[in-house]
């Protein structure tokens, strides 16, 4: 008797262990969704004879997830569009219906009886549920291809969920800022922060003044090893390159079919080494031969600021209209950190526009810059967004303010009515250490474990129940690449910590618990990541907060 129990237990686990396999998809999703019910309906069979259907805007969303759907389970999907007052057959139904999506960047993902409807009023929406079912399916190609009977009811909690990253320090190739921005659809950030230009190159085509390319896209040599090394190394090699207008154009269109709004960082007026570089006509020492920096560490080591001349503020309009008509995006960042004051001082020039105009000072100068590109973007339909610093001066509160200092300085924003974007060096830059492992040794100095990203808060304490809180719009995660020359150093210092990051955004934090997150990222993310043939940070459970002394 005892044995045929065992037997019968057996037969019962292999009939359904594939269907507990599925019911236990929906509560590894990352980042967790606001409301997960299990149905009591029929499983969703998924064969190479579904098809996807579309509501008419959503044409390339469905092409999206067919291409989704092909990469991770081996079948391509037919899709149709359907008519007007057309119903869809058994399948996947991706639906424009604000009547069940009332709110931006909401989904509402139905898998039961045969079909799977995937409900939203934007294309961000679609593109989260997407995602979603993703996690829903087997990883890998199998032979039964199930959906768990399930309702999610999913949306953000923060508005403002970007990543960054630096392709000026190091850059990267055309088809990796596609695979980040592919990073970036599937944690559901909405944003990615493109920092184009810098002291050491210039990394977008400028057709109003080419020898921002032809010269500002290129350095003599790099830096060997950490900026603090004695003796200081270098490496001879000419390193450089830009992305031309038609390939940023091509990114454009790759990152709107997948929800993410592209920020293109030119950052002036200091961080502007490359700038003059290519004309010194825009420095304080016209008479000077600037090279593209191949070091780290500008600020009040050398001069890289822009003169307030009349050539200059031309040339700031023409390149920064240009860059307005290329981008989509409602807002262009200006950078505004890092200015160093002592080549201002040391320039009469600089002296005297600063009198004539009735400046305050060199702060009242900077402002001047923000205030002037910000005009130029304003008459494009355009907002600027620029780093803390762009505060120092009295600047009106239409500029977005990108916080990366403390939470006091963000709630200094929030509180003079400016909108913030949090992104704190603590925990938010990922080129900072995870570990103290070799592998992270050139690192920026600072520790930002995996506990650290995950707990974090936008919302400054200094702002709770203060009306003041709704100018913090979210926050953002940086990968700085000054110590980052390769993808895979990349990937490995992305990974985890964008994953919690999504979750920190995304997610209620009455349903956020680190233990669970982990148990989640060990089962379902780290697979993922593998095969994604992305490299990621192994041993990111033995590295905490309380990890150093």
């Amino acid at each position: 008797m005892r044995k045929n129990l065992q037997l019968l237990g057996l037969f019962l686990c292999a009939i359904f262990a594939p269907f507990l396999a599925n019911s236990q998809r929906a509560a590894n999703i990352i980042p967790k969704p606001q409301q997960v019910v299990i149905l009591k309906q029929g499983p969703v069979t998924l064969t190479r004879r579904s098809t996807i259907f579309f509501d008419a805007p959503l044409e390339a969303q469905a092409s999206y997830l067919q291409e989704l759907l092909q990469a991770q389970l081996g079948i391509k999907l037919a899709t149709k569009k359907l008519a007007k007052g057309e119903t869809a057959a058994e399948g996947i139904h991706l639906k424009y219906d604000p009547a069940i999506a009332t709110r931006k960047e909401m989904y509402v993902l139905q898998a039961g009886n045969g079909s799977i409807t995937l409900s939203a009023q934007d294309i961000n929406g679609i593109v989260y549920g997407q995602q979603t079912l993703l996690q829903l399916l087997p990883i890998t190609p199998e032979k039964a291809i199930t959906v768990e009977p399930v309702r999610i009811t999913d949306y953000p909690q923060f508005a403002y969920r970007g990543m960054h990253l630096d392709v000026v320090r190091h850059t990267f190739p055309l088809e990796f800022v596609k695979k980040y921005i592919d990073y970036l659809a599937f944690h559901k950030f909405n944003n990615f922060h493109w920092h184009l230009t810098d002291d050491q190159g210039w990394r977008i085509e400028i057709k109003s003044y080419p020898k921002l390319n032809s010269i500002g896209s290129w350095r003599d040599s790099t830096l060997i090893g950490h900026f603090f090394d004695k003796p200081v190394r270098y490496n001879p090699k000419r390193y450089g390159g830009f992305f031309t207008q038609e390939e940023v154009k091509e990114v454009i269109k790759y990152a709107q079919v997948r929800g993410i709004n592209i920020i293109p960082e030119i950052d002036i007026p200091g961080h502007s080494r490359a700038t003059i570089a290519a004309y010194p006509e825009f420095s304080t020492r016209p008479d000077t031969t600037w090279n593209v920096a191949f070091t780290w560490g500008m600020y009040n080591r050398q001069n890289n600021v822009l003169a307030p001349t009349p050539e200059t503020f031309k040339f700031l309009k023409t390149v920064f209209e240009e860059v307005a008509d290329l981008f989509p995006s409602q807002y262009i960042h200006i950078g505004g950190d890092e200015t160093s004051k002592m080549w201002w001082k040391a320039s009469p020039q600089a002296q005297q526009f600063i009198k004539k105009h009735n400046l305050k000072d060199e702060k009242g100068l900077q402002t001047y810059f923000i205030e002037q590109v910000a005009g130029y973007l304003a008459k494009k339909d355009k907002k600027i967004i620029g780093w803390h610093e762009i505060l120092e001066g009295d600047l009106d509160t239409t500029a977005i303010v990108m916080n990366w200092a403390d939470d006091k300085k963000g709630a200094e924003a929030a509180l003079k009515k400016h909108p913030v974007i949090m992104t704190p060096l603590k925990p938010l830059y990922f080129n900072l250490y995870q570990a103290k492992t070799k592998a992270d040794s050139l690192q920026i100095p600072g520790y930002n474990p995996l506990d650290a990203v995950y707990n974090y808060n936008p919302l400054p304490a200094q702002l709770k129940g203060k009306p003041e809180a709704k100018y913090i719009l979210g926050a953002q995660g940086n990968v700085w690449t000054e110590y980052i020359p390769t993808v895979d150093n990349l990937e490995y210092m992305v990974f985890p910590r964008m994953t919690a990051l999504s979750e920190a955004l995304w997610t209620n934090p009455k349903q956020k618990n680190f233990e669970d997150f982990k148990r989640r990222l060990q089962q379902h993310m780290v697979p993922r990541y593998k095969s994604w043939n992305a490299n990621y940070f192994a041993d990111y459970a033995n590295w905490t907060v309380k990890s150093l002394p």
